[in-house]
C-alpha cells in the first residue's frame, strides 16, 4: 500500500452515515444582553478547568465529497500539545500525528514515510480538512474557547440564546430558565477558511458529540463522537514526540496535500 492509499484509507475506510443536521441558529442582531458575560462564565466553567483530555473519537461524514469513517485515539494537553493515532484493524497504525506548539510530526509506519517540523494546522488540514492547531484541537474537543476576557458584549435574539460577535462568533443556549447555559456553536471566520463547530449530547457539562463543517460544507462535514473520555490525567511529554524509525523516508507537506482527501480541490484551485 502506498502512502497515498494509506491516507485515503484513514480518511475513507468505510461507508459513513451522514452527519447530524446543523442547528438552526438565531438570525438578527437582537437586543444587548447585560447577562452575557455571566452566561459565558457558566457555559465554560467546566471546560476551562481541563488541562488534559484523552478519548476515543469516532469520526464520520465527508471530506471533499469523499465518505469518511474512522476511529481515532486522541490526547490533548494545555497549553498546546496534541496526539492522534489512527489504529488499523491489525498491525501498525495507519498514521501517528503528534504536535507541540507550532511543530508537528506525522508518521506513516506502514509506508515508512514521515513529515517532520510541519505546521500542525497545515498537517491536520491536509489529512482531515480541518485546520486546527494543538490548542484549537483541545478547545474544539472540549467544547471550549480561549481568551474570553475580551468577550464582554453579547446580544439576546430571544430568551434562550446569547450571541457573542467577533471573528469567532459564539452561540450560547439554554432550554429553560433553570437550565444551564451551554456553548452550542462557534463560527470560525478566517482569511484562509471559515468553518463551524457545534456541540451536543452534553455529559457532565462537556459535549460528547461535535459537528464540524466548513463554509461551503463541500470541503468537510464531520461528526465526532467521543467515548472513553478521561480528564486531567497526566500525559507524559514523550506522548507528543514521535520516534522516527531508521529507514523512514521524508514526506513533504506538498506531497501530503497532493495525496490527501483535499487533493482534487487543491489541483482545481491552482
Amino acid at each position: 500500500m502506498t502512502w497515498r492509499a494509506s491516507i485515503a484509507f484513514a480518511a475513507a475506510a468505510a461507508t459513513a452515515s451522514c452527519a447530524a443536521p446543523l442547528l438552526k441558529l438565531p438570525s438578527g442582531a437582537g437586543a444587548a444582553a447585560s447577562d452575557g458575560p455571566a452566561a459565558l462564565t457558566q457555559a465554560l466553567a467546566t471546560c476551562q478547568g481541563i488541562r488534559t483530555l484523552t478519548a476515543e473519537v469516532a469520526v464520520s461524514g465527508k471530506i471533499n465529497g469523499q465518505r469518511t469513517r474512522a476511529r481515532l485515539q486522541a490526547g490533548v494537553a494545555a497549553p498546546a500539545s496534541a496526539y492522534i493515532e489512527a489504529p488499523a484493524p491489525f498491525g501498525a497504525p495507519i498514521f501517528v500525528f503528534a504536535a507541540q506548539n507550532d511543530d508537528a510530526t506525522l508518521l506513516l509506519p506502514r509506508d515508512r514515510r514521515a513529515l517532520e517540523h510541519g505546521r500542525p494546522a497545515d498537517v491536520l488540514e491536509a489529512i482531515a480538512g480541518v485546520p486546527l492547531s494543538p490548542a484549537a484541537l483541545r478547545t474544539t474537543l472540549t467544547g471550549c474557547v480561549a481568551d474570553t476576557g475580551s468577550r464582554t458584549t453579547a446580544t439576546q435574539p430571544d430568551a434562550r440564546w446569547r450571541v457573542f460577535p467577533g471573528e469567532d462568533e459564539l452561540y450560547l443556549r439554554r432550554d429553560g430558565d433553570a437550565a444551564p447555559w451551554r456553548l452550542v456553536a462557534v463560527l470560525h471566520r478566517g482569511a484562509g477558511s471559515s468553518w463551524r463547530a457545534e456541540y451536543r449530547d452534553f455529559m457532565n457539562d462537556l459535549p460528547r458529540s461535535i459537528h464540524l463543517t466548513s463554509t461551503p460544507s463541500a470541503r468537510f462535514d464531520l461528526q465526532l463522537t467521543l467515548s472513553d473520555v478521561e480528564l486531567n490525567v497526566p500525559i507524559g511529554a514523550e506522548t507528543f514526540r514521535v520516534q522516527i524509525p531508521a529507514g523512514t523516508s521524508p514526506l513533504t507537506i506538498d506531497e501530503l496535500r497532493d495525496g490527501g482527501p483535499l487533493a482534487d480541490r487543491s489541483r482545481k484551485s491552482q
